[in-house]
C-alpha cells in the first residue's frame, strides 16, 4: 500500500463547500494537507485557517505553505476552532468549515506513533504527544471495569468485558508497552473473529478515541459551528464510524427542526428558528475510490449549510 496520503472524497469536499475565490474556510483537520492544498488552489484573494493537534502535521503545513499569505495553521484541537477564528477577527464572517474525522494515513503508518495494531510500536496512540497520557499509561492505571466501558462506548466492542480483564491480567506479569503486545491479548480474548477484519480493530478504535477526546472534540466543535460561519457558510464532516456520524447527523437535524414547542401550539414554520439546513443526503465514496484507498471505505461525507 501507498504510504502518500490520500484525502478521502476530494471532488465531494470541495463541491460541499462551494468555494468562492475570495472566501474564508477553515480546514479543522490539516493532517498532512490534502483537503487545504485543494482548497487553496480554487482561492484567489480568500484565506484558509487550518488547525492540528499533531506537532508533525503543524511542520509539514509550515514548510509547504511557506510564503503563502492566503494560509495560516494553527496547532491545537478544532474544539478550540472559534477561539482561533476569532484571533483573526472573523467570528461569523466564515464561509466554510471542513472536519476530515479520525486518525490520517501518515499517522497510521508510523509505527512510532502507536495507532496500528498491523505493526509492532510504543503503545502511544496521542494525536498530540505532548498531551495528555499514552495509552500504555492509561492500561497500566485504569480500573477493568472503566477499560471495558472504553471498549463498549467508544469501540462497540461486544467481548469488552472478556478484553478488559485479559488485559488486566496480562499487566500484573509485565506492563503492556507496544502494540504487538496489546494486539496479542485482545486476539486470544476474542472468541469470536470477524470475517475479515483484525481482532484487534475495535479495540484499537475505542482506545484511541478516548485517548484523544475524539467524540468530545467533535461535540465542542459543533457547539461553535454557528458563531464561526456567516449565513450561507457550509460545514461539511466526513466521519470513519458509527459514533461520530451519529452525531454529526443528530446536530444537523436539530439545527435543521428549529426550536420545539408542544405539538398542539398553532406556530408558523418562519417561529422555529431553523438554523441549519442538510444539503443533500450523506455522500460514500465511489467504488473507484473504495478500491484505491482501502481506508475510505467506512468514510461518510455529510454537508449543511447555516441559514440567515
Amino acid at each position: 500500500m501507498s504510504r502518500e496520503h490520500q484525502p478521502v472524497m476530494l471532488e465531494e469536499a470541495l463541491t460541499g463547500l462551494a468555494i468562492k475565490p475570495n472566501g474564508i474556510y477553515v480546514d479543522g483537520t490539516f493532517g498532512r494537507g490534502g483537503h487545504s492544498r485543494a482548497i487553496l488552489s480554487q482561492l484567489t484573494d480568500g484565506s484558509l485557517l487550518a488547525i492540528d493537534k499533531d506537532p508533525q502535521a503543524v511542520a509539514t503545513a509550515e514548510r509547504d505553505f511557506a510564503g503563502d499569505d492566503r494560509f495560516q495553521i494553527r496547532r491545537g484541537s478544532f474544539a478550540d476552532m472559534a477561539t482561533f477564528v476569532e484571533e483573526q477577527g472573523r467570528l461569523g464572517k466564515v464561509d466554510g468549515i471542513l472536519l476530515d474525522l479520525g486518525v490520517s494515513s501518515p499517522q497510521l503508518d508510523d509505527a512510532e506513533r502507536g495507532f496500528s495494531f498491523k505493526q509492532s510500536g510504543p503503545l502511544d496512540m496521542r494525536m498530540d504527544p505532548d498531551s495528555g497520557i499514552s495509552a500504555a499509561q492509561w492500561l497500566m492505571e485504569a480500573e477493568e471495569k472503566e477499560i471495558a466501558h472504553v471498549l463498549k462506548e467508544y469501540g462497540e466492542e461486544r467481548f469488552a468485558k472478556r478484553i478488559a480483564s485479559a488485559i488486566v491480567k496480562a499487566r500484573r506479569e509485565a506492563p503492556i508497552e507496544t502494540t504487538s503486545q496489546l494486539a496479542s491479548i485482545v486476539a486470544a480474548a476474542n472468541p469470536k473473529w470477524e470475517k475479515g477484519k483484525d481482532p484487534a480493530t475495535r479495540s484499537f478504535q475505542a482506545i484511541r478515541i478516548f485517548i484523544n477526546r475524539e467524540l468530545e472534540d467533535l461535540q465542542q466543535c459543533l457547539s461553535q459551528v454557528l458563531d464561526i460561519l456567516k449565513p450561507g457558510g457550509r460545514l461539511v464532516v466526513i466521519s470513519f464510524h458509527s459514533l461520530e456520524d451519529r452525531i454529526i447527523k443528530r446536530f444537523i437535524r436539530e439545527q435543521s427542526r428549529g426550536d420545539q414547542y408542544p405539538p398542539d401550539l398553532p406556530i408558523a414554520h418562519i417561529q422555529l428558528n431553523r438554523r441549519m439546513q442538510p444539503i443533500g443526503k450523506a455522500i460514500k465514496p465511489g467504488e473507484a475510490e473504495q478500491e484505491q484507498n482501502v481506508r475510505s471505505r467506512s468514510a461518510v461525507l455529510r454537508i449543511a449549510e447555516k441559514l440567515a
